[in-house]
């Protein structure tokens, strides 16, 4: 590992401050936004993409309390905590998408919902692979990591607004929740990466 000069390492980790900070502030915004279009539309998947937001917060804030410190006991609990993360996003797509498909959940169209949700997954695949990139050169998995957080959130943002144009296109409700299952197995397989690791 290529060991970074002083002035590389505050670049870098001032990067890092600054992707975690737009996507806190990006999420806090989400969450009233998809709060609004949610009720709007009578929407499970908008009201639950605004649950998944507070678990981004949730792992930027670990992340910006990582970075502030040092120390190898500090990084492993901030990866234990970004790995519980990564299980409540599981948990909870699998209980929101299991109920929309059980109860046969039909919204209304949301024009709001599709316009933020296809704005935030051009906004957080280019976050995450900030995040990565940054992650990377810094030498910090535990940034890289939230990075692969913020890429589900971007994919999930896409399921979602999938889902909201295939309703409102062709009335295929059932689009969004199908979708979210696949997501739960990338979220599961990052737990086990990270408690593995540990």
């Amino acid at each position: 590992m290529t060991t970074l000069d002083s002035t590389t390492h505050g670049v870098l980790l001032r990067r890092g401050f600054a992707l975690e900070y737009v996507t806190l502030g990006w999420n806090v915004i989400g969450i009233v936004v998809l709060a609004v279009a949610a009720v709007s539309a009578r929407s499970v998947a908008l009201a639950g993409f605004g649950l998944d937001s507070l678990i981004e917060i949730g792992a930027s804030t670990v992340v910006v309390w990582e970075l502030s410190g040092t120390g190898e006991a500090r990084r492993r609990r901030a990866l234990r905590l970004i790995g519980v993360g990564f299980a409540a996003l599981a948990v909870y797509l699998l209980v929101q998408s299991t109920w929309v498909l059980a109860t046969g959940f039909h919204p209304r169209t949301s024009p709001l919902g599709i316009g933020w949700t296809a704005v935030t997954a051009a906004v957080m695949f280019a976050l995450a692979f900030g995040k990565a990139r940054t992650g990377a050169a810094l030498g910090n998995p535990v940034l890289s990591t939230e990075g692969r957080v913020t890429l589900i959130d971007g994919l999930l943002a896409a399921a979602v607004l999938l889902g909201l144009v295939l309703n409102t296109a062709f009335g295929w409700w059932w689009a969004d929740p199908a979708a979210g299952y696949v997501l739960v197995h990338y979220a599961i397989r990052e737990v086990r990466e990270i408690f593995s690791g540990d």
